[in-house]
C-alpha cells in the first residue's frame, strides 16, 4: 500500500470490459509529509476520490483484486481515502511531542 494524491483523470472511450463503471484517475505518490516521491501514473479508482485528494493505492495482483469482477488488467487501484495522517511521537531534548504535519 502506498499514499498518493490525485492529479487528473483518464477518459477511455475504449476500455477492457472488466473497467466498466471504474474511472481511471491519475495519481502521484508521495509520502508522509505530502511530498512527491515517484512517478505519476494511472490507477483505478474503486472509492470515488475527487481531485487534490489524498488516497491509498495498492499494486500489482492486489490492484486486480481491488476491482469486481477480480483479476481484471490494471496495475494500480485506489482503495482508500485518507481523511487524516498522524504519525508517532517522536523525542525531543528528551520530551515526547506529536508531530505536527502543519508546520
Amino acid at each position: 500500500m502506498y499514499l498518493a494524491k490525485v492529479i487528473g483523470t483518464v477518459v477511455a472511450s475504449v476500455k477492457y470490459e472488466g473497467l466498466t463503471g471504474y474511472r481511471l484517475l491519475v495519481v502521484d505518490p508521495i509520502n508522509d509529509r505530502g511530498q512527491s516521491v515517484g512517478l505519476a501514473h494511472v490507477a483505478v479508482d474503486s472509492t470515488q476520490a475527487g481531485f487534490g485528494e489524498i488516497v491509498f493505492c495498492v499494486a500489482s495482483r492486489e490492484a486486480a483484486l481491488a476491482c469486481d469482477p477480480t483479476f481484471v488488467p490494471v496495475d494500480a487501484a485506489i482503495v482508500g481515502i485518507v481523511d487524516d495522517i498522524q504519525k508517532a511521537l517522536e523525542k525531543s531534548n528528551g520530551f515526547e511531542e506529536a508531530i505536527d504535519e502543519n508546520r
